[in-house]
């Protein structure tokens, strides 16, 4: 008699209801996450400038540690367009995840990276507040390039190769940096050009 009401005990708990059976069950906690158009905004330009850190990467160098630097034409086009804290916010987002990617978390590259772009933001926060009848894309880009490779160099001095050897290297850097600057300045500038005849619907 015991085992057979255990079995019927067993069926009636398998027919029970899914309310009964959920209330049975624990509670799973889940964690909502408020996104703001800002934030989707920001995440939208950040993956943006990592593909172009990803299509950089391909790109053979001559020199380690010589790039073209793609990812500062998303850079130059979001100060323009929405602030120097969303460029930075879009700036660091894209260091952090292309370590993330490429494997190289806290690593020297990484830190190399990171000094480059946050002396770069640094170099564009007073920048930004520049003439702009004298001073536009082209010229922020040369100056955040050379803030750059001045933060790279800087970390490579200081932590990773102090000898005064490296000092040799700078006219190479900072003509790539020149050269590179100029070119990513100027892509931002057509394409923001672009977007603004497009606005006020000018063919």
């Amino acid at each position: 008699m015991q085992d057979r009401g255990s079995g019927i005990e067993d069926r009636e708990e398998a027919t029970a209801p899914n309310s009964v059976r959920g209330s049975i069950l624990p509670h799973q906690s889940s964690i909502l996450l408020n996104a703001t158009a800002e934030d989707h905004h920001i995440a939208r330009m950040a993956a943006v400038a990592l593909g172009l850190t990803v299509l950089e990467a391909a790109i053979p160098s001559p020199l380690p540690g010589v790039k073209p630097g793609l990812a500062n034409i998303v850079t130059l086009i979001v100060l323009a367009r929405y602030g120097w804290r969303t460029a930075a916010w879009v700036s660091l987002l894209r260091v952090l995840a292309g370590s993330l990617l490429f494997g190289n978390f806290l690593t020297p590259g990484f830190f190399l990276s990171l000094s480059g772009a946050l002396l770069s933001l640094l170099v564009l926060a007073f920048a930004q507040h520049l003439p702009s009848r004298w001073f536009g894309p082209v010229s922020l880009s040369i100056y955040a390039a050379f803030a750059h490779i001045a933060g790279q160099m800087a970390i490579v001095y200081l932590w990773l190769i102090p000898h005064a050897g490296i000092a040799y290297l700078i006219p190479i850097f900072a003509a790539a940096a020149l050269v590179f600057g100029t070119v990513n300045g100027l892509i931002a500038a057509r394409f923001m050009d672009n977007e603004e005849t497009k606005q006020f619907g000018v063919p």
